[in-house]
């Protein structure tokens, strides 16, 4: 493989001082423009700060449109079984009646994207997932953040801070006007790597230390379902909804014509006929902040995803005359660094759907680990008809001010993670952190100190699902 290896022992380099040219001062800063980005500016613009959101790519969405992860996961709860089971709607169909448990930036987001006919709205026959189209999703994101009078900066990538000891006060981020600063009263780390401003953080599993593995989503067109459907109704054990084609895997692993990294095919239907959606790559051992391994991830993943649809043109009705329109811009990263705050959330928070009197979010997707070793995943549900919640205090890092995190690297256990990482919980705790740097920004108070019952007050005043706040 020809991908530049870490040298063994590599060598140090002092870099000569340099300049940077101080762009903005501005009440909150918000790092990173994917689904808890723009949870965080929807929720500080609407709390009254002057606010901006800071993107490495040349638009907004993160994972959902720069990773192609589609479609959004259900923020529904369960109660009892699917009625009928249909296994060519091409999506999950596991997922009884509920009630949805996120509100706010996400109904906004969600709203327009309907009006733009870039989504479908969830229900028993989208498995209570919403189907997006990525490219709505930029340009909806834009005229969300506009209206809301946040000042956006793209193409730029946050390297360091400035500031005190534990009390960050501005970022540098990297761009090809060379490095720019932006001071903040607060700032919200939404990368998804965490420990921007140096923070204590936990990587991977307990055990081992390893991290769910990375996946290059990808899109096909020109698929016949209604081919691929005759395969289903004749073979109705080789495909579950989504995921499937066990024989079909075998008979081309034995012939050589394929060497498929997870368990089995897994591909959803998207808002267009005749196009799927593919999350069959799989690379593990590869930690999403070392580049050599994103390097290596990046390689090793654009060869599978080839490799895939060519089995599939082959051996799979309804591919014959398919092919793959668009890979992602960047390999999906599932799990980077998680911040250590003064609360972790665990598994059993999830799977037992803890409440917590300072809950400023919810979530209902399962415990959903990826093997980080190889084939294989995990499920584990929430309870029938319940949620959990997550606390203030898993977005606070120990012994940090003037920071807040939100998104996937919030604190909490490697378990705990595989189900708040998806995109409505983590937009859900964006917004709140959002409110919550806006009020110590403009209160000239440590965010620590704001009373939660005011966080939660202005997050239901923004529309989140929430109980109301202890008197």
């Amino acid at each position: 493989m020809p991908v530049l290896p870490c040298p063994p022992n590599p060598e140090s380099v002092t870099l000569p001082p340099r300049r940077a040219m101080k762009v903005a001062r501005c009440h909150v800063l918000v790092v990173g423009g994917g689904p808890a980005g723009m949870g965080a500016a929807i929720g500080a613009a609407q709390s009254g700060a002057e606010t901006i959101l800071v993107e490495r790519y040349g638009f907004l969405g993160g994972n959902a449109t720069a990773a192609l992860v589609m479609p959004w996961m259900s923020f529904y709860t369960q109660r009892g079984s699917v009625a009928v089971v249909d296994n060519t709607r091409l999506m999950p169909q596991d997922h009884g009646p509920g009630e949805p448990v996120v509100g706010g930036a996400l109904a906004v987001f969600l709203g327009r994207l309907y009006t733009n006919q870039g989504a479908v709205p969830p229900s028993p026959d989208t498995g209570f997932t919403v189907p997006f189209d990525p490219e709505v999703l930029k340009v909806t994101a834009q005229q969300i953040l506009d209206e809301a009078g946040v000042k956006v900066l793209l193409h730029a990538f946050a390297s360091t801070v400035l500031g005190e000891p534990g009390k960050p006060g501005a970022v540098v981020f990297e761009t090809k006007s060379g490095p720019v600063v932006i001071e903040a009263d607060v700032i919200v780390d939404c990368t998804g790597d965490g420990a921007l401003a140096g923070c204590d953080y936990e990587v991977g599993r307990e055990e081992d230390g390893l991290t769910q593995p990375m996946t290059l989503m990808f899109r096909m067109v020109a698929f016949d379902h209604d081919a691929f459907n005759g395969y289903v109704r004749e073979h109705p054990t080789q495909w579950r909804g989504v995921h499937g084609l066990w024989d079909l895997v075998s008979k081309a692993t034995a012939n050589g014509d394929l060497d498929l990294a997870r368990e089995d095919i897994l591909f959803f239907a998207t808002t267009h006929p005749g196009e799927i959606a593919l999350n069959c790559t799989r690379v593990t051992g590869a930690l999403g902040t070392n580049v050599f391994d994103l390097t290596r991830a990046e390689w090793e993943s654009h060869r599978q995803a080839a490799q895939i649809a060519n089995f599939l043109r082959k051996y799979a009705p309804g591919f014959a005359n398919a092919y793959t329109c668009q890979t992602g811009t960047g390999v999906g990263i599932r799990e980077t660094r998680r911040i250590v705050g003064d609360y972790a959330m665990t598994a059993d928070d999830v799977l037992g759907a803890a409440k917590f009197k300072d809950a400023i979010a919810r979530g209902t997707y399962p415990v959903d680990i990826h093997s980080p070793t190889g084939r294989g995943t995990v499920l584990k549900r929430v309870p029938s008809g319940e949620w959990y919640e997550v606390p203030m205090r898993a977005l606070l890092p120990k012994g940090m001010e003037k920071l807040l995190v939100a998104g996937r690297c919030i604190s909490g256990s490697h378990e705990a993670h595989s189900s708040y990482r998806v995109t409505p919980t983590c937009m859900a705790t964006g917004q709140a952190a959002g409110v919550c740097a806006s009020m110590a920004a403009r209160r000239g108070e440590r965010t620590r100190d704001i009373p939660v019952g005011a966080i939660q007050r202005e997050l239901l005043r923004q529309g989140a699902l929430l109980r109301e706040p202890e008197a």
